[in-house]
This record gives C-alpha cells, structure tokens and sequence, in this order.
C-alpha cells in the first residue's frame, strides 16, 4: 500500500544518503548481519538481523548525529549544539560532537536511566536534567538553542539526519543483496525514511514494512489524513519509538515510499525482547526488537523472500530489562500463578509441592492466606508462582494438579 503525501518538505535523495555514508567512513560501523534459524522456520523464509544494538554508542543514532553536526558552518560549531533526550540520541549527539570538536548541551528527563545519563557524560556531552517527560525537555533545550545560539540537533526531522540513517540501509542492500522485505520500527520516522531513500532508488522491488508499538502509533492515523497528527498520550515500553508525532521531513518520505505500517502489542514486543536475548544472543532495547515483535506477530506475511529486520538499538536499563523479562516470559507461558485451598495441617503444603516436582515446575514464591471468611474452618489457601516451560507445560501442570484431587480456583 502506498500514500501519497503532497507536502513541500526538504527532500533526501540517494546521492545524499551515499554522501553521508563516505562521511561515515572511520566514524561508524558497518554492523553485523546474523540469521535466525527460529524465525526462518516460522516465516518459512530467511530471516537475518541487522544489528544497529552493536553500532557505536548502542544504536543507529551516531549515524545522523554525525553527519548533521558534520555539515554546520565553523561558526555554527564555534557555538556549539544542543539536543534533547531519554538516551539514544543522546549519545548520539555526544560521541559524534566529541568526534568532531564540537561542545555539546543535551537536556535528559529527571527520571532518565542512570547508566544513559552517564554513558551521555562519558561521550563527552553536559548533561542537564530537566522536565518529567521528553516534551519538556524538548521545550527546555529549544529554549536555551534560542538563548545561547547553539544548533538545536533534531533526532529525526533534518535531511542530514535521514541521510545518516539511511545508510542503514545501503549496508542491508550489500550484506544481504537478496533481500526481499526489510521491517524497520518508525518512532519520529528518521531512519525508515532514511532507509526507504536508498533502498527503494536502488530496489524499488524490495517491499519495506515500518513498525510501531501500538501504544504510541501516530502514522497509521497520519498516513490516513495525508498530514501529521499529534496522538495523546502515548504508551509503550519502547521508549525508543514513543513519539506522539510524525517528522514532516520523514512523514513526506514514509509516505511516498514505504509499503505498509504495522503495529504490535507490549506482549510482542517482551517477546521478541526475549527471543533476541536467547535464541540470539543479543540485547536489544524494546524499541530496537519491535521488528522481530512484528515477524512473531504475524509470521504468515513474510514468507516470500529473505527478510531483514533492523535492530535499532541496544540500550535498555538493566531494571527494565528484568521487568521486560519477566513480562516476556509470562507472555510465552514461562510464568502460571495459581490459587488453590489444602487441609490446614502438617504435610499438606509438602504434598502438594511434590505433586509439583513430579511435573518438573520450579516454584517461584508461595504464600498463605488463612483469613479470608470464603475459606472453611480447616482450610488455607496457596498462591503459587511456577516456572514453567511453556504453554503445553502449563497444561501438564493443571492435569496433575487436578488428577491428585486439588481445584484451581479462578
């Protein structure tokens, strides 16, 4: 499906894209590209990872920041640049100053991840805490852009940034020249549009799928009435992408040239996290995996060809991510709580643990409830938190349970 958006918007084209990429050259890396077996054998097709979670400072963003700040005036590097993050572009902004003797200013949220705020300091930026959400951090480095003079560096809506990002997408077309479908995940939109300038003007065949969470989905509504639209509140654990509002300069881009939008629940996206960090071996942030959330979401749709997805980024905080797990592993059918009332009396509670072994689920926690008026006189009820192997095990659980004459209780 392609939207056709009539907006007189700076345009990028492939001579851009292949610019920055000789910009690039010595600066960033050319990222791995890595199969996974698990989902080539759920889409039935060949499924490879490109993996911007191990490009310098964690993710994609070094490549526009670069390449931004690289193409200022002396007297605008002479005044240095400021921007306004929750991490990625954050470091970004900093590595890629600090690269190309530039002072950098960048305004974090208060509650901000500490190991980002500090990677964002080691790159060589100062950091200010500043609002509770990205909004008014924004408004805060937009403010002191407007009272110093420094260059506001914009994480998605300038042309040099969409070029940086895009060669993104000039490595997929070298590393995997087969390539059928490439999905990449769209928060603002700068690196689908980036990647949609160079592959569609060298592939046009290649069909490219953005991705977005559908907490924080603001192009479906957007691509329907031709022109950005702003969405209230959005909520998703994919920082990374959770953006209430389209670039123009990209928006222009998605909508002329990229095939279709999908989106995928939080459930997907703890998934897909897991499945990275397992079966691949690769830490990817919400936001980097939603393309891998997608290929699980709806495996049928990508049977035709090679397919790549992006992995954008790497940089989640180890507190989320032990959520994440968790999330994800209740998703898959790792986690069953159950509730269930025993005797009140010695040996009860044993029984009812070896009952467990016998169907090899691990217990998590227990605890007892004694007082509630709907139990009898002798009775207790268990709370129980298993880990289990998946779904079916689950069931097998349930069947022993029930065969040794315990009832679960909704």
């Amino acid at each position: 499906m392609n939207y056709r958006v009539p907006v007189p918007v700076p345009q990028v084209i492939l001579d851009d894209v292949r610019g920055a990429q000789k910009m690039l050259s010595g600066v960033s890396r050319v990222t791995p590209m890595e199969g996974s077996r698990h989902l080539s054998a759920l889409t039935g097709s060949p499924v490879h990872f490109k993996c911007e979670n191990l490009q310098r400072t964690g993710s994609f963003k070094l490549r526009g920041a670069y390449v931004r700040i690289a193409g200022l005036r002396p007297e605008q590097r002479a005044a240095g640049v400021v921007a306004a993050s929750a991490g990625n572009h954050a470091q970004g902004v900093a590595l890629a100053s600090s690269l190309l003797g530039v002072r950098s200013t960048v305004f974090m949220p208060v509650g901000a991840p500490l190991p980002k705020v500090a990677a964002t300091q080691e790159y060589g930026a100062e950091v200010r805490l500043h609002g509770q959400v990205v909004d008014e951090t924004l408004a805060a480095a937009q403010e002191y852009a407007d009272r110093t003079g420094a260059v506001f560096i914009h994480p998605f809506d300038h042309r040099d940034v969409i070029a940086g990002q895009g060669t993104v997408g000039l490595e997929i077309l070298e590393q995997c020249p087969e390539v059928r479908t490439i999905l990449v995940g769209i928060g603002g939109g700068g690196l689908a549009a980036g990647v949609a300038v160079a592959v569609k003007a060298l592939r046009p065949d290649v069909k490219l799928i953005g991705v977005q969470a559908a907490g924080a989905a603001a192009y479906p509504p957007s691509l329907r009435v031709g022109h950005p639209v702003s969405i209230e509140n959005p909520n998703t654990m994919a920082d990374g992408i959770k953006v209430g509002r389209p670039g123009d300069v990209p928006f222009a881009i998605i909508g002329e040239l990229l095939d279709d939008v999908r989106t995928v629940s939080e459930d997907a996206l703890s998934s897909a996290l897991l499945l990275c960090l397992e079966r691949a071996k690769l830490v990817v942030e919400p936001a980097g995996c939603s393309t891998v959330a997608a290929l699980l979401s709806e495996p049928e749709l990508y049977g035709s060809g090679p397919v790549v997805a992006v992995l954008s980024g790497g940089n989640v905080d180890p507190l989320l991510l032990q959520r994440i797990l968790r999330h994800g592993m209740a998703a898959a059918g790792r986690y069953l709580s159950l509730r269930l009332r025993v005797a009140d009396r010695p040996g009860a509670l044993a029984g009812l643990l070896a009952v467990l072994s016998t169907v090899d689920a691990n217990v998590l926690d227990v605890s007892h409830v004694r007082t509630d008026p709907r139990l009898g006189l002798t009775e207790v009820e268990v709370e129980l938190q298993l880990e289990t192997k998946g779904p079916e095990h689950c069931a097998e659980v349930a069947r022993s349970l029930h065969a040794a004459g315990y009832q679960v209780m909704d």
